[in-house]
Order: C-alpha cells, then sequence, then structure tokens
C-alpha cells in the first residue's frame, strides 16, 4: 500500500535530496539505494516521487551498516 506524501506522526516527510543532504550522500546515491531495495521511502507522492521520514531512513542506513551490506 502506497501512502501519499505528508507527514508521519509529527515528523514531516521530506524530498530525496534533503534526505541525502541529512545522511552525507548525494540524491542519486539514496535513489540508487533505493532501487536496490536497501531503503524504503515511507511515503511517494502522487506523481511518484519519494518522501522521506528522516529518523526512519536514518535507522534503515544504520541497519544496513551494522549488517555489512551498507
Amino acid at each position: 500500500m502506497c501512502k501519499h506524501a505528508g507527514v508521519t506522526g509529527d515528523r514531516p516527510l521530506v524530498r530525496t535530496a534533503e534526505a541525502a543532504a541529512a545522511l552525507g550522500v548525494s540524491g542519486e546515491t539514496l535513489r540508487r539505494w533505493s532501487r536496490a531495495g536497501k531503503v524504503k521511502p515511507k511515503a511517494k507522492t502522487i506523481g511518484g516521487q519519494d518522501r522521506w521520514d528522516l529518523e526512519d531512513l536514518q535507522e534503515q542506513v544504520r541497519q544496513l551498516t551494522e549488517s555489512g551490506q551498507g
């Protein structure tokens, strides 16, 4: 089920460029990770753009790093 962009609880969802900057990677790197199934956006816009919950994304990356897949 796809959620549409907005907020998750009290946290706003951010665009790929903002999420990538928060991680210190390029937007293309984050999109590549998403296409490979390494990370999953919290929502997609009606137009198909990813929206990210930063805390959730940081946790996904932490788990990838710990498992040696990152």
